[in-house]
C-alpha cells in the first residue's frame, strides 16, 4: 500500500525503506502544508472528543504539569431512560484549554478512518504493529517531565509550534518489562529546539525526551506520536515458550530433589531453538495476528461496490499450479488459479471499486471480492472508510 503519509515521512527523514527505523535520532519536514493539515487538525480532534463517549486514561487533560480530575470535565449524560454515559464536558474543557492545558488521545485510529488508515499503511511498511496518539497544547501550558518509550516514535508537528530537548539512552533498548527500571536520564542532549508545522522527527526506543510550551505564551500546539512495537529477542523466547508444550518432556515436573532429567531438558530446549528460528517467529506472528474491527457487510443494506484489504499486515498469496491460497491472520483460504489477478488487485491495501476493477481483471472480481469480505480479509468501504483514503492513498485501478 502506498501511502502519501509514508513517502513523506521517508523524504524528511531521508529514509530509503523501514531499515533506518530504530537506529538512530533524525529530524526533517514535510514541505506540503496540504498534507500537514489533512491528517489531522485542532478542531478534528476536539470534534472526535465531543461525538464519542471517552473514558480515562484513553482521553486525559493535563494542566501545570499535573493531570486535571476527570471530574473536572466529564459529565454523565442521562437518556430519557435514565441510562448514564460518560461524554466530555466540552464547556469545561474549553475553558481548561483557555486557560493552558494539554489533552491527550490514545489510539486515534479508534475513532478516525485517516488515522486508521494511516496506521495500517505503517504496519504493512514495518512489518510491526502501530498506534497513534494525539497531543494538544494551548498557550504556555507544560507538558510531560523526561521520559523514554518502550517503542520507536515518528512524530509529526500538525499545528503551533512546541520546544523539544531529547537526550540519549541512559540504558540500552530497555523494555516495559526489564529487568532494570532504568529510572536516571542521562546528561547527553542529542538535540534541543522547536518543532514547527509540519516538521517530523524520529525518536527510537529508550531516548529520554520532553516537550512543553512553557513561555510560548499564546498559541497552539497539535502533534501526533505513532508509536511502532517492534519484535525483539525476548519476544522470540517468550513465543518459543508457547511452542514447548507441544513436547511431553516441557510439560513434566521439575525434579526439584535430585535434578534428574536436566540434561534431556536442556537437549530439548537446544532442538526447540533449531527448529523455530527467529525469522520463524517474526513470520507467525504477521499471521497470528487477529482481524481487525470493521464495519460488517449485509446485502440486505445494500450492494457490495466497493472493498479495501484491512488486515494488519500484507495478506500472502501463494500460488499452486491450479489453485491459488490467501493466508492472512490466522486464516488460510484456497481459490482457483484464476482468482489470482483479482486478488492482486484486492489484497493490494489500496480501496477497490469493483465496477472499475471488473474492466480491468474481469466479473469474477466481484465473486472473489464477497469471499474475501466474507472471510473479514476485506471490508466494505463505506464512505467513512472511503474517507481515510482520499488525497491519501489512490485506489486500486487508477
Amino acid at each position: 500500500m502506498e501511502h502519501q503519509l509514508i513517502n513523506a515521512i521517508e523524504t524528511a527523514l531521508g529514509w530509503n525503506g523501514v531499515d533506518e527505523l530504530g537506529k538512530g535520532f533524525v529530524r526533517g519536514s514535510i514541505d506540503d502544508p496540504a498534507l500537514v493539515s489533512r491528517i489531522l487538525t485542532p478542531n478534528r480532534l476536539l470534534d472526535i472528543a465531543m461525538r464519542r463517549s471517552l473514558n480515562r486514561p484513553q482521553f486525559r487533560c493535563f494542566q501545570k504539569g499535573e493531570e486535571v480530575h476527570p471530574a473536572i470535565y466529564y459529565t454523565d449524560t442521562v437518556s430519557p431512560r435514565g441510562q448514564s454515559i460518560p461524554m466530555v464536558n466540552m464547556r469545561s474543557l474549553g475553558r481548561l484549554l483557555g486557560e493552558g492545558a494539554t489533552l491527550i488521545l490514545d489510539q486515534v485510529n479508534v475513532f478516525d478512518p485517516t488515522m486508521e488508515v494511516a496506521c495500517r499503511a505503517l504496519q504493512w511498511w514495518s512489518h510491526e504493529r502501530v498506534q497513534v496518539n494525539a497531543y494538544l497544547t494551548t498557550n504556555d501550558a507544560a507538558g510531560f517531565p523526561l521520559h523514554w518509550d518502550d517503542h520507536d516514535v515518528v512524530i509529526i508537528q500538525l499545528a503551533g509550534e512546541k520546544k523539544w530537548e531529547v537526550r540519549g539512552t541512559s540504558r540500552e533498548v530497555p523494555m516495559y518489562r526489564d529487568s532494570d527500571p532504568n529510572n536516571t536520564p542521562t546528561e547527553e542532549i542529542v538535540w534541543a529546539g522547536v518543532m514547527k508545522t509540519g516538521d517530523v522527527m524520529h525518536i527510537p526506543r529508550g531516548h529520554w525526551h520532553q516537550a512543553t510550551r512553557n513561555g510560548h505564551g499564546s498559541g497552539k500546539s497539535l502533534h501526533v506520536t505513532f508509536g511502532i512495537t517492534k519484535r525483539t529477542g525476548a519476544s522470540w523466547l517468550a513465543w518459543l515458550g508457547d511452542w514447548c508444550r507441544e513436547h511431553e518432556i516441557f510439560r513434566h515436573d521439575l525434579d526439584r530433589a535430585h535434578g534428574s532429567g536436566t540434561q534431556a531438558l536442556t537437549e530439548a530446549a537446544v532442538r526447540l531453538i533449531g527448529e523455530r528460528s527467529p525469522a520463524d517467529f517474526l513470520a507467525a506472528y504477521e499471521q497470528a495476528t487477529a482481524l481487525p474491527r470493521h464495519v460488517p457487510f449485509l446485502d440486505i443494506l445494500g450492494p457490495l461496490d466497493a472493498v479495501a484489504c484491512t488486515t494488519h499486515f500484507p495478506p500472502q498469496i501463494r500460488e499452486n499450479g491450479e489453485t491459488v491460497d490467501v493466508v492472512a491472520s490466522g486464516k488460510k483460504i484456497t481459490l482457483t488459479a484464476k482468482a489470482v489477478p483479482a486478488l492482486r488487485l484486492l489484497l493490494s491495501g489500496k480501496p477497490v471499486p469493483l465496477d472499475q476493477a471488473a474492466t480491468v481483471v474481469g466479473a469474477e472480481v466481484a465473486e472473489v471480492a464477497e469471499i474475501l469480505v466474507k472471510e473479514e480479509i476485506c471490508a466494505t468501504l463505506t464512505p467513512e472508510l472511503s474517507s481515510g483514503y482520499t488525497g491519501l492513498v489512490t485506489n486500486a485501478v487508477s
